[in-house]
This record gives structure tokens, sequence and C-alpha cells, in this order.
């Protein structure tokens, strides 16, 4: 397998179209945080997966339309070109490509919506990284969040657009949200709760893409499994709408904190654990009052609950066990050397 992925990084260095796919390849990836192709491959066909399991093929289409414009707009803004390879470009314009088709109605105009909001998405995470980089920080999936909520708001005000969240809109504490029963599934529940990271309903979308991660990190791979089984317990503990806990919708955002306070901002240890279960409890109540918030608006959290609890984690600078920085940038500064030879 290191022979096959040399080779691969080779040939992308010598050839502009597989540079370009291995970008888009590692843009998936990143999604989950993991900078290999390989990864990025599983999880394509993960969503292809669900996509045609749930009967909308059109969704995998937009996953690639969304990767390539928002990867293909970052090298137009000439991005630093290492980070660019690495995928970093690409993750939210993906999930941007996916979430259009779910929640608009399945006309020709919506893939120039498409388009647009993948573009926009790039100049977005280009933005707010630059405001977040003065904390030390990272937009993560934010740019997605924000572009695909202005996009959802402003489809309400055009008649050639039919918005399909299922929301339906009302002040908080009118009516009751937790309906609907549980049949105690649980491991298929875990599972379609880290499919939902890609707003996929399908437990085998799930496995897969978490034998994408074992693919580069077992520890992530064991951390997206905790978090979205912590947080749909806890859910479920609370008494939580059970129709909603039986599609994952309780658990992509904890699998996300999961693995990024768990498994890649820190090395994994006993307090880092101790940590990321804190963490997996705070951005499911995170989820529920941005759902509150949200609800009015008819649109949904989306990774808003990620972004906004492990900055929260991240802010207070307790870094238990911090991976050392010559780790975290000895990637890049290699990729940099190698294509400056």
């Amino acid at each position: 397998m290191p022979d096959i992925a040399r080779r691969w990084d080779d040939l992308g260095d010598h050839n502009s179209l597989v540079e370009f796919v291995d970008a888009c390849l590692r843009g998936v990836a990143q999604v989950v945080l993991q900078n290999n192709p390989l990864t990025g491959l599983l999880i394509l066909v993960a969503v292809g997966w669900g996509a045609v399991e749930n009967g909308q093929p059109r969704i995998l289409g937009g996953a690639v339309v969304g990767l390539v414009v928002g990867t293909a707009t970052a090298l137009a803004l000439q991005v630093d070109r290492a980070s660019w390879r690495k995928g970093l470009y690409g993750f939210s314009p993906v999930l941007t490509g996916i979430a259009i088709p779910t929640f608009l109605d399945h006309r020709p105009l919506m893939w120039l919506y498409l388009v647009l909001g993948a573009a926009a998405t790039t100049v977005v995470t280009l933005a707010l990284n630059a405001v977040f980089k003065r904390w030390g920080l990272t937009a993560f999936t934010f740019p997605f969040v924000l572009t695909t909520w202005v996009l959802l708001m402003a489809a309400y005000q055009f008649d050639r657009f039919t918005v399909l969240t299922r929301l339906q809109p009302t002040f908080p504490g009118e009516g009751r949200h937790a309906t609907g029963s549980f049949d105690w599934d649980l491991v298929p529940t875990f599972l379609r709760g880290i499919s939902q990271v890609f707003l996929t309903d399908s437990w085998v979308s799930g496995l897969i893409i978490v034998l994408g991660l074992l693919v580069n990190s077992r520890w992530s791979a064991l951390f997206a499994v905790v978090g979205s089984a912590g947080a749909t317990l806890l859910a479920l503990w609370f008494g939580a709408d059970g129709a909603s806990l039986e599609k994952g919708l309780f658990g992509f955002n904890a699998v996300l904190t999961a693995i990024a306070v768990g498994a890649v901002l820190h090395r994994p240890g006993v307090a880092v654990t101790g940590y990321t279960l804190f963490g997996i409890a705070l951005t499911l109540f995170v989820q529920m009052a941005l759902t509150t918030v949200l609800t009015p608006l008819g649109i949904p959290v989306l990774t808003g609950p990620f972004n906004i609890a492990t900055w929260l984690l991240l802010l207070p600078e307790r870094h238990f066990a911090p991976v050392p920085n010559h780790e975290r940038v000895r990637d890049t500064v290699v990729s940099v050397l190698r294509r400056s030879v």
C-alpha cells in the first residue's frame, strides 16, 4: 500500500490531471479531517451508494460537481499550492454540492445554483480562514454551512425553486418536537450517524466511511464511532425525537467533533478521551439549541454545531497532548520542497 501511494503521489507531481484528481479526492477525505485520496474515494463510493439507495442519484452528481468547481475555483484564485494539493479547498464545496440537490427540488436551474454556490463556498473559505487564523483556528466546514444557509434562505424568495428541508417553521415552545418511536436497532443507527456527515441516510454508507477512515487512521475511525454512539445514546436518554434518532441525525456533528478533538488535534490518551467525551455532549447540546433557533427559518443546522463546539473546545488552549508542530507541518514542508526541486 505505501508503494502504491508513493507512485500515485509521484504521478501527481508530473501530471496535472492526476494532480487535480488527487486534490479532489483528498478534498472529500478532508471533510472528516483526513489527507488520503483512497479515503476520499471510498467516501465518494459511500455517498454514491446512499444516493442510489435513497432514489436520489443526482446527489452523487452534485457532490462531484461541487467538488470539481470548488477545487478549480481555488486554483483560479491562486491559493497556496501545497494547501490546495491537500484538498483543503475541496471539502466545503463538496458538502455544498451534496446539500443543494438534497434540499432543493430537481430542476435544470438547480445545477447553475449549485455551481455558483460551490464557487462561493471556496471564496467564503478564504475569507473565514483569514479571520479565524487570528485566534489560531480554522473555519473547518463553516464555509459550507454559511453558504448553504444563505442559498436555502434565498431560495425561499425564488419561484423557480422549492425548498425540501421538510422542516415546519415554528417558534420556540410551539408544539412538541420529541415525537416518534425508536426501535433500538443501535448499530445501524450509529452507522447512519456517520453517513449523515455527508447528508446520507444509509448504514451501509456509514460502514464504508468507517472503512475509509481505517485506511488512514484507526484512531479517527474509532472516535467517529464513539462520537456517533455517544451523542445518539445521550439524545435517546434525554428523550429526543425517535424518528430523527433512527436516521442518525443526532450523531453526525459529534462524529466530526470526536475525530477533530480526539484523534487529529491531540494525541489520543486518557485526558484527551475525557475531553472528547465532554465535547460530544457539548456538540449535542449546541445542535439542539441551534435547531431551536433555526427551525423558525425552516433551514437545517448542517454541521454548524460541530464548528461551534470545536471552536469552544480549542479556544481555551487546553492542549492535553498536542501533536508537535513539526509533525503537523512536515507533510506540507515536504510537498513544497518536492515541488520546488
